[in-house]
């Protein structure tokens, strides 16, 4: 999969935003990566997921203009393991010599055990869906780098940060939150730009909306997700995709997301879309 280069990209990539002092948000192609820790290097920092296929020498470069050469991070945190959060994992774990985080539930798509399951061309959705089954489902082996998530909700390295469970969009997605500034970097648990949309995605049009259809298997997992995020009034967001949030988009249109979940986040049709019951 690292060697697979996916051609789609949008207007925002290779552009990076400040949305705290020590939390940065790094567009690669459609996906966003974070770096979060104070350029200075006070503390160290961590990278939170690893992009597209063939993006390393990307984060590297991004990373070195932040921080400085030679000052690798204490570890990389993954919200979950789809190809476009685990692109270049395997490259830089390999070459900074980090442990790599993730909730034991994604463990089977992180040691080369089990495949996720196969993207969703018939969901409701536009062209990106149609074209959902070309993007890779394989499971990769992080090997000796894996480890899993403290179970008290700790972060290692971030001290001031939790881990959420997040599941629906995968079993093992997760989202990192602190209390103190109410800083969330929320994964693909919602996003801010409509992934299954070919146009929105390359305008990078903002639009607060449930995760990628086409590869969400549990809507009601999803669901619930999202309401647990909207509980802790997040006063920025960094999702998986789309330009950060605050303000006014961000918590009365996490609240409206809330309640209008089944109609404007649940797709109509799908392989992954429960049918009620008649």
């Amino acid at each position: 999969m690292e060697r697979s280069y996916i051609p789609v990209t949008s207007v925002s990539s290779g552009v990076g935003q400040n949305v705290t002092p020590d939390l940065y948000c790094y567009c690669i192609q459609v996906v966003n990566v974070c770096f979060i820790g104070h350029v200075d290097g006070t503390d160290g920092w961590v990278l939170v997921d690893a992009g597209m296929p063939k993006s390393t020498n990307e984060i590297l470069a991004a990373a070195e203009a932040r921080f400085g050469a030679n000052r690798p991070p204490s570890a990389i945190l993954l919200t979950h393991g789809h190809f476009d959060h685990v692109g270049a994992l395997l490259d830089l774990a390999a070459h900074w010599d980090v442990p790599v985080y993730a909730h034991e539930l994604e463990f089977p798509y992180l040691t080369g055990q089990s495949n996720y399951p196969e993207p969703d061309p018939t969901v409701e959705g536009g062209m990106v869906a149609k074209l959902s089954p070309l993007f890779p489902n394989e499971a990769i082996d992080v090997g000796q780098h894996l480890q899993k998530l403290p179970s008290d909700g700790s972060i290692p390295g971030l001290p001031e940060w939790r881990w959420i469970h997040t599941p629906g969009h995968s079993p093992g997605h997760v989202s990192f939150f602190r209390e103190s500034d109410r800083s969330l970097v929320a994964g693909d648990a919602f996003i801010n730009v409509r992934q299954d949309s070919l146009f929105k995605v390359v305008t990078q049009t903002q639009e607060l909306s449930g995760p990628p259809r086409y590869l969400t298997t549990d809507w009601e997992a999803a669901r619930e997700s999202v309401r647990k995020l909207a509980e802790v009034k997040p006063a920025v967001a960094i999702t998986g995709h789309g330009l950060p949030l605050s303000g006014e988009m961000l918590s009365p249109g996490l609240d409206k997301l809330v309640r209008d979940f089944d109609r404007v986040a649940v797709p109509d049709y799908g392989r992954y879309v429960k049918v009620p019951d008649v």
